[in-house]
């Protein structure tokens, strides 16, 4: 073999292996750039995972927030009716004495107090209603007693008009009946005379 046949051989032998580098160097580069894919993927999905968690964290906040104020709404609710329940348990009770007092102001209204005979029985009627009214409005029970008063449809029902040119219209001439209210919540209004203008 000539020289020059040896240093074509040899020449085709290194391009031979200069092939073989490079499909080598093919193959590598998929497997590398799948790696780097990869690892992209699993940091997304580990802020997807990072966000939800944070917003489960700010739901889980946000409904122990709205249980808490519920909690609270209820308790005042709670205070409040029995508030109302200890100012108020007495109602029914005090409107079952309230005519015991009118029948009191009545027997007083048709005595003759000039009578002498009948002046023990006024003092004891003015005794006893004098400790009924103590007692009461040591309970939060108070008298409504309008006379000369202007009208007051909150507190007062009105029985009848009279016209009457000496005082302002709507004002109280005369109280058939006391009315009477419990810590500030009427119990029974007071039936009253209203005056008018005159026509």
């Amino acid at each position: 073999m000539s020289q020059k046949e040896t240093e074509n051989l040899a020449n085709e032998e290194e391009l031979d292996q200069g092939k073989e580098s490079g499909e080598q160097g093919a193959e590598l580069e998929p497997e590398q750039t799948a790696g780097v894919n990869d690892e992209s993927g699993e940091e997304v999905s580990e802020d997807n995972d990072l966000e939800e968690l944070q917003t489960q964290l700010q739901t889980a906040k946000e409904d122990v927030l709205r249980a808490q104020a519920e909690v609270m709404n209820i308790r005042r609710r709670a205070e409040g009716d029995v508030e109302k329940a200890r100012k108020f348990a007495l109602e029914r009770f005090v409107g079952d004495l309230l005519p015991v007092v009118d029948n009191l102001d009545r027997a007083l209204a048709v005595i003759d107090i000039e009578d002498d005979s009948m002046k023990a029985v006024v003092e004891g009627i003015e005794l006893t209603r004098k400790s009924f009214l103590d007692t009461l409005e040591k309970n939060q029970v108070k008298s409504i007693d309008p006379q000369g008063e202007p009208f007051n449809p909150e507190e007062h029902q009105a029985m009848t008009m009279v016209p009457n040119p000496d005082v302002e219209p709507n004002t109280v001439l005369e109280v058939f009946q006391k009315g009477y209210s419990l810590n500030g919540r009427l119990i029974r209004p007071a039936m009253v005379v209203v005056s008018k203008s005159v026509e």
